[in-house]
């Protein structure tokens, strides 16, 4: 007598079924770095060091201090004397002076006293002199330390796919093994008097097993660990002894064939022994209607058709999403897509260039940000971007809004909560509490403070981190006005300690900005257009008009004025190793380099939103997080950080 199927389900109700007897459980392991990739992380990873861990040259040529080639041209070169030579992997023992110059390798570290790199191909070199024949300005051609990553900073969040371009950051930065999910075994059996392995001779009635060879490459691209059992004739004790033995080594056993009503057919009487054994026989799908799924002591056994269309239908309807969430894979669709470039981008003509960009969704489509310190030398111009932009040879700049094709490393998603703008360790700290309320997906563009201002204006960001300070000493609010924005939320934040950076001990007693008057004081300043470099000028400006000086006549005699560092990272480093005896930055940074630190004052980093935005449910979990006493608790655990009464106080701007 024919077995006829149980009640026919809806694949919804298969799925309630089977989780009413299964949880998809995540287990951890830790393995070696040059074996994670394609695994998923189970845990935040920070980089060990900085990257790169020094100022460094990114080209051949001669260190200099960039106000010294200001004047050089091709029929009229600056003579600069050399002073010595500086190889990649030691540690230079001299100092650039104004007048000198210090050969240099490219990776090699940058002397004391210079700013810049002038590349061997503009020099002539003349017994202990060189003639410039182009000049530089300063950072050229130079790497600063902690420019590509600083110790401490989130590299590669949870739940992250690692491919080469993680491995790479975290290799960068010494990190030897990782926390990742375990891959769940799937053990793959086929059934069938016909079936013969490939390879062998096919005889007469007898077809190759294509279900065992292509579920278990499905199951490796799904995250798993594909455990091949073999080919099962079409006897119930054999079939029961396989499965046993699947059972016994693996967390998801599938079988293929013997599914359906046929007299041959017994795969479902098999099932049913087990406990609590079958509980689908027959979805509403097609192809695939004979599956079956049963449990064994909560382990799930699929019993796909034999058919392999039919059996490749039913696992990336019902298995393949069970294995994806035991190895922590998101579920994902696109793989290349259109997108309106954010910024303007220039090319070197004749070459072919694969433009690394991050990928957000505005409110009239895509829009491709270019990644900064996308260089030969920056590990993170990959590691931290959805895909890039071919940029063919004949092609030297894109303009901004121009319409371009990505293709992605992996498939998007949508973001559930897109921030960008200024990066802080505060923003790390809420999405670690946000993560760990709801599984939202956040993505993390820091593209500076006013990058994220603009990418609200353009409706492409939901919350934009920023600590622009006016001219007037307010923070935010003015400048955000003096962009246009309107029908957008102001959201306080919290406080980050600003204060100038000296070596323990502060052996030169320095006190404030007078002090970088001094003829034994030698400065580090910040880039033009960060915050910081802000601060400082405010502060200069004080003290010029206080000696009744005008603000150019007294930088020009700041030792160390014009040379500069484009993280708080390079100014403590340059700090710590003697090349400057002072420069500003935040509290966290000092601390970590065993520094002094003198207090100027708290900036006030803030959250910017649209309006409308305040209707995601991600945008009002984000902002319970920055107002709960969980973040309070935990951003006092790190130096220079802090909520205060203002923390979650909206000021709307109209």
């Amino acid at each position: 007598m024919r077995k006829v199927f149980r009640d026919v389900v809806t694949i919804d109700e298969a799925r309630n079924l089977l989780f009413n007897h299964f949880t998809p459980k995540r287990a951890v392991e830790t393995v070696p770095l040059h074996l994670a990739v394609g695994r998923v992380l189970a845990k935040d990873v920070y980089a060990l060091t900085d990257v790169p861990p020094f100022d460094r040259a990114t080209m051949d040529g001669y260190a200099v201090r960039a106000e010294d080639t200001f004047t050089a041209e091709e029929d009229n070169p600056v003579i600069l004397k050399v002073t010595g030579v500086i190889e990649a992997g030691k540690k230079p023992e001299i100092e650039v002076n104004r007048g000198e110059a210090a050969e240099i390798a490219t990776g090699a570290m940058m002397p004391k006293g210079a700013n810049a790199v002038v590349m061997v191909e503009y020099t002539r070199k003349r017994r202990d002199e060189i003639e410039v024949f182009k000049p530089v300005s300063p950072g050229e051609n130079v790497m600063y330390a902690g420019s590509d990553i600083m110790a401490g900073e989130l590299i590669a969040r949870e739940g992250s796919k690692l491919t080469h371009r993680e491995i790479g950051v975290m290799a960068a930065c010494g990190i030897k093994e990782v926390e990742v999910y375990r891959k769940p075994r799937v053990a793959v059996i086929s059934t069938g008097n016909e079936l013969v392995s490939p390879g062998e001779k096919l005889v007469e009635g007898k077809i190759y097993d294509v279900n065992s060879y292509s579920l278990a490459a499905a199951v490796e691209e799904n995250g798993g660990e594909a455990i091949l059992i073999g080919i099962a004739r079409d006897d119930e004790a054999e079939m029961r002894r396989m499965i046993d033995k699947a059972l016994r080594e693996a967390d998801i056993v599938m079988t293929s064939g013997s599914t359906s009503a046929g007299a041959g057919d017994v795969m479902y009487r098999i099932l049913d022994e087990f406990n609590p054994g079958v509980i689908v026989h027959g979805i509403a799908i097609k192809p695939g209607k004979p599956a079956i799924i049963a449990v064994s002591d909560s382990k799930p056994i699929f019993g796909l058709p034999g058919y392999p269309t039919s059996a490749m239908t039913v696992f990336e309807v019902m298995v393949a999403p069970v294995i994806r969430e035991m190895a922590g894979i998101s579920e994902s669709e696109m793989t290349r897509l259109k997108a309106r470039l954010a910024l303007k981008v220039f090319s070197a003509e004749g070459r072919r260039e694969f433009l690394p960009v991050n990928v957000v969704e505005g409110a009239e489509g895509y829009s491709a940000y270019p990644v900064s310190g996308s260089y030969s030398g920056a590990v993170t111009a990959f590691a931290f971007t959805d895909g890039f932009v071919e940029i063919p040879e004949n092609v030297v700049m894109l303009e901004e809004g121009e319409e371009v094709e990505i293709r992605l490393f992996s498939q998007l998603r949508p973001a559930d909560l897109m921030i960008i703008g200024s990066h802080c360790v505060g923003v790390d700290i809420l999405l670690s509490i946000l993560r760990e309320k709801k599984p939202y997906m956040s993505k993390v563009i820091n593209v500076g403070s006013t990058g994220g201002i603009l990418a609200v204006k353009r409706g492409e960001a939901d919350i934009a981190g920023t600590h622009l300070l006016d001219e007037s000493g307010v923070y935010n609010e003015p400048i955000i006005r003096k962009y246009g924005l309107r029908n957008v939320l102001l959201v306080k934040g919290y406080l980050r300690e600003q204060g100038l950076i000296v070596a323990r001990g502060n052996p030169k007693r320095i006190r404030g900005f007078e002090d970088l008057l001094r003829e034994d004081v030698t400065f580090i300043n910040r880039n033009r257009g960060s915050g910081t470099r802000i601060l400082t000028d405010m502060y200069l400006k004080e003290v010029a008009e206080k000696r009744g000086v005008s603000f150019q006549e007294l930088i020009a005699s700041i030792k160390g004025y014009t040379v500069e560092a484009k993280t708080h990272t390079s100014v403590a480093v340059a700090v710590a190793s003697g090349k400057a005896d002072v420069g500003v930055g935040i509290k966290s940074v000092a601390v970590n380099y065993g520094l002094d630190f003198i207090p100027l004052r708290s900036e006030e980093y803030d959250f910017l939103i649209r309006k409308g935005r305040m209707e995601k449910e991600a945008v009002r979990d984000f902002l319970d997080c920055l107002t709960s006493e969980e973040f309070a608790s935990r951003l006092q655990k790190v130096d220079g950080l802090e909520v205060y009464d203002r923390t979650g106080e909206v000021v709307e701007i109209e």
